[in-house]
């Protein structure tokens, strides 16, 4: 063997030994740097609500701007389906779920249906029970019935229907945790759910045990980030202590589809928002 050929021959053999370890590395679930990324980042308008109400257009071009491409709604200040659809498409944005009351689906549950459809939106979320309809196991059991009803409207309508958490369905009633009982006892063809991950975490819950026992039943997650005891305030995705990365790495099992930024009261929406995006944005998991 002359010198030139030993010496392609171990490198040969140096390439092909580095080749096994990588593949014996990922054999054994070690990877050297996390590598997905968020494909879409979106923004629940509730965040920007006050600046919705006196400037709907504008508000919609500034979250465009900063980079969300998606946004979901909570209310629509007036305007009808046609207005919202126009401006979703002047500011290159989508609109995969609105946020629309449980009075409003019980009180004409056709039209609202209708108009989600026509804006352009996919799924139709029930974002809050009132305190005086969840005191007991009977009255959850009731909104269980109610959602189960529900569903297979939306799906006539061509939609989904999903419901969004806040502390109390992780909370027992008697003994049970309600978003247990909703999870267990709602059809997984019909009725989706909105994982509000702050809410989750601040009622004493842990969002990848959810996702382990009901996989692919949250379609939806909102992404607000929690500043941890004592008084578990709330602050902009990333600034807090809120493991995004950890979570989202459990997406496909959970089902995960679009991803919200929301902040109940930020001081500075415009802000916050934007910090939130910019940390979204580069997210690796």
């Amino acid at each position: 063997m002359t010198l030139h050929t030993r010496r392609t021959f171990l490198a040969t053999l140096g390439v092909a030994a580095i080749g096994i370890a990588s593949r014996d590395a990922l054999a054994d679930g070690i990877l050297l740097a996390p590598h997905r990324k968020l494909k879409k980042v979106g923004l629940q308008l509730y965040t920007v609500r006050d600046l919705m109400k006196a400037d709907l257009p504008g508000t919609l071009r500034k979250v465009a701007q900063i980079g969300y491409k998606e946004v979901e709604f909570a209310g629509y200040y007036g305007r009808t389906p046609a207005q919202i659809r126009a401006l979703l498409k002047q500011n290159g944005l989508t609109s995969p779920s609105s946020h629309i009351g449980l009075d409003i689906l019980e009180k004409d549950s056709v039209r609202a249906f209708a108009d989600a459809k026509a804006i352009g939106h996919q799924w139709v979320t029930v974002p809050y029970i009132p305190e005086e309809r969840r005191k007991t196991v009977d009255d959850w059991n009731k909104i269980i019935d109610l959602l189960n009803q529900l569903g297979p409207q939306a799906k006539a309508a061509g939609l989904r229907l999903a419901y969004h958490n806040h502390d109390f369905e992780i909370r027992p009633v008697d003994g049970v945790r309600p978003l247990d009982m909703m999870l267990s006892k709602t059809d997984p063809a019909l009725v989706d759910f909105e994982m509000d991950l702050y809410w989750v975490v601040f009622g004493g819950g842990d969002p990848l045990d959810f996702f382990n026992r009901y996989p692919k039943r949250f379609a939806l997650v909102h992404v607000k980030d929690s500043a941890g005891p004592p008084d578990n305030k709330m602050v902009d995705v990333g600034k807090g202590t809120i493991d995004f990365p950890k979570i989202f790495a459990q997406s496909d099992k959970a089902g995960i589809k679009h991803y919200f930024v929301e902040h109940d009261q930020p001081a500075d929406p415009i802000a916050t928002i934007r910090n939130s995006y910019k940390y979204l944005a580069a997210v690796r998991f």
